[in-house]
């Protein structure tokens, strides 16, 4: 009977291939956007990730995401050293800046500025430079990405002359930094040299970097810092889900996405959904036969849910597989890395797929749980 019921299924092979086309098409796009999702969510946090030695984030109280900070007095350094728990305290400046690059072009920047002594901000991975390289008079490091940007198609090269806000700046350094939610160019530098090339005024402290001493938790660390300073104090993850959050709360990514996902979902159903039931209705005939040879219902349920779940696992991996190499070739694109395809989301878009599956297929059992065997002696 299973035989059978596989027959039925590849010889018709139209049905056979729209049936795989749908289930293809909506595992395509819940793949693709979930990924696509969590890669700006990622990005949302990229800067916190580069800095792993820093558990502990002091700002503002009113600072919502990166793009809008609330720089602080210079004062509030000292302060925030003074807490009992404090390792370290370090500034941490934050800042956009325009370039004008080699070709006459303007490009925007975000502009970072490390602690002038010991350097904690930059990132750690270097192409080519080092961290000590900084300490020289204008000197600034790249990310990787953002030297593709400026000087496309030229081989890596230090010693590059930058105009930064107008003023002089020197390539040193070449680093691999965490992809950003905006896709700017990233420079670093020393904080001094960071001041020299803006002006924000009196306030110009965009953060500071906090280690808490070995045996006490950064939770109540930045529990205490705040209560001291009167600042927002938060541990890394903390910092990171607070911007991960302002990506659902304030943007409309997660409507756009979340529809596109859901149009997915539909259309792989009715899609499935039709076609599954115009093929049982083509083959009742085959299924009356059956029933007329002693053939049980449970038997054709049975026949019905093994040729829905082999079109539903054909089409599962062909969609699957189109999805990472979407993210393959497009992360391959220095606007598209950080992007990604967890192993969570392909098992579980494996699930949605299942029930797409498995509603088509009821939704096409009642016919065959109806169908009369005295049809096949009907002109």
């Amino acid at each position: 009977m299973w035989q059978i019921a596989l027959i039925m299924l590849f010889y018709d092979r139209v049905k056979y291939l729209g049936l795989i086309l749908g289930v293809s098409i909506s595992i395509l796009l819940i793949n693709q956007q979930v990924g696509v999702f969590l890669g700006l969510l990622l990005k949302a946090g990229a800067i916190i990730r580069d800095i792993p030695e820093a558990g502990i984030w002091v700002m503002d109280p009113g600072l919502k995401n990166m793009d809008t900070i609330f720089a602080m007095r210079d004062t509030e350094l000292g302060r925030v050293r003074g807490v009992a728990g404090v390792e370290w305290a370090v500034p941490y400046f934050k800042s956009n800046a325009t370039i004008r690059t080699p070709y006459g072009n303007l490009e925007s920047s975000a502009l970072f500025g490390v602690d002038d002594n010991s350097l904690i901000g930059i990132p750690s991975n270097f192409v080519m430079g080092s961290a000590e390289a900084l300490r020289q008079p204008e000197a600034v490091a790249i990310g990787r990405d953002g030297y593709d940007r400026i000087w496309p198609g030229q081989p890596l090269q230090l010693g590059q002359i930058l105009e930064l806000n107008d003023h002089r700046a020197v390539l040193r350094a070449i680093v691999v930094d965490s992809p950003k939610f905006t896709n700017t160019v990233s420079f670093y530098t020393r904080y001094s040299q960071a001041l020299s090339y803006t002006n924000n005024g009196r306030r110009q402290m965009s953060f500071i970097l906090v280690k808490s001493r070995s045996g006490t938790s950064d939770r109540e660390v930045a529990q205490q810092i705040a209560k001291a300073t009167g600042l927002l104090a938060l541990t890394s993850s903390e910092f990171s889900w607070k911007m991960i959050l302002f990506v659902f709360l304030h943007t409309g990514i997660p409507v756009s996405i979340g529809t596109v996902i859901l149009l997915g979902v539909l259309v792989g159903f009715c899609i499935v959904g039709l076609l599954f039931n115009l093929f049982v209705v083509e083959n009742l005939r085959h299924f009356a036969v059956l029933k007329a040879i002693g053939t049980t219902n449970r038997r054709l349920l049975g026949m019905v849910m093994l040729q829905a779940s082999v079109a539903g696992a054909v089409g599962y991996g062909i969609g699957l597989g189109l999805a990472a190499l979407f993210f393959e070739c497009a992360t391959r694109s220095p606007n598209f890395r950080g992007f990604y395809l967890p192993w969570q989301v392909a098992l579980a878009s494996g699930v949605i797929a299942a029930g797409i599956i498995l509603l088509s297929a009821l939704w096409a059992m009642r016919r065959v749980l109806r169908v009369e065997p005295g049809i096949v002696f009907r002109g």
